[in-house]
């Protein structure tokens, strides 16, 4: 089956919504050697978003939308995700920090909203602790751990055992999915996503949840920036968001109720509305 590109995707998305605009794919190549994918689109100052665990760039298709009509936002397909080359190596916290390094040396030199979404969260502090906050205006960090407490807690007991043969990783990569949102979808939307993260290999997957650093490497990366930061997260992270709200003296925090891993997808309008007060009080008055 051939894929969308991520601009076919966001243009369909467009007429479906009635949001004229223009988006463009581009490339680049790192360091490595590696080709990677990112969607533009809008004018002035800029956003960059990066998605979560084996996520495509659009899932965030409605803020792109919303967020475009003001500002010029770029939505990022990490390596071995998305429209982005699969790669051999560098799906460690290292080098997807420096590819989004890369990736903003490519933008300009104007300083961006980084916005990360549960691994993104990771990737972008990560990019923090290597590369400091010069080209950074504010984060948004939306739905993860910052490696604050209390810690994520275990499921407490171990699966049952299923009868029959195992799920295939597609059948697995389907419950994750389905298991994203608390509102329903169509089912050739979470087909299509189920697609888009079978994509990355099961050997980058399994790497990807597994970064090799201590919980303070996160931590430290967030208490390093002076910038505004925003932490949206639903209740399981409640604890760690009451201690950023504490600690940071530069960060709000909001608990969103009633949504999932995906809070964006099930509730824009509240998300949108948050990060826009966020971005014309704190980032960009």
């Amino acid at each position: 089956m051939l894929r969308a590109s991520a601009t076919a995707t966001f243009l369909l998305a467009c007429l479906l919504f009635g949001r004229p605009a223009l988006a463009a794919d581009r490339y680049f190549v790192t360091s490595d050697g590696v080709r990677l994918h990112y969607t533009e689109v809008g004018q002035g100052r800029t956003i960059v978003m990066v998605p979560g665990w084996t996520m495509p760039a659009w899932i965030f298709d409605r803020q792109i939308r919303a967020f475009s009509r003001f500002y010029r936002v770029v939505a990022f397909d990490p390596r071995s995700q998305g429209e982005s080359e699969v790669a051999s190596s560098g799906h460690d916290p290292w080098r997807r920090g420096q590819d989004i390094a890369e990736l903003l040396e490519q933008l300009g030199p104007e300083p961006v909203l980084l916005m990360g979404w549960s691994l993104g969260v990771l990737d972008s502090l990560a990019y923090i602790n290597g590369h400091g906050d010069r080209r950074v205006a504010g984060l948004v960090l939306i739905d993860n751990s910052v490696g604050e407490d209390p810690p994520p807690s275990g499921s407490g007991s171990a699966a049952p055992r299923r009868r029959g043969a195992p799920p295939t990783r597609a059948e697995r990569m389907r419950a994750f999915v389905d298991g994203m949102f608390t509102r329903p979808l169509p089912k050739s939307y979470l087909e299509r996503l189920v697609e888009a993260c079978l994509r990355t290999p099961p050997a980058a997957a399994a790497a990807l949840l597994s970064y090799p650093v201590p919980r303070t490497f996160w931590k430290e990366a967030l208490y390093s920036t002076s910038h505004p930061v925003l932490y949206v997260v639903r209740p399981t992270w409640a604890g760690q968001a009451a201690n950023v709200a504490q600690r940071h003296p530069n960060a709000e925090t909001v608990i969103m109720q009633g949504v999932g891993h995906a809070l964006f997808v099930d509730d824009p309008d509240r998300f949108d509305r948050v990060v826009t007060d966020f971005i014309r009080r704190r980032v960009w008055p």
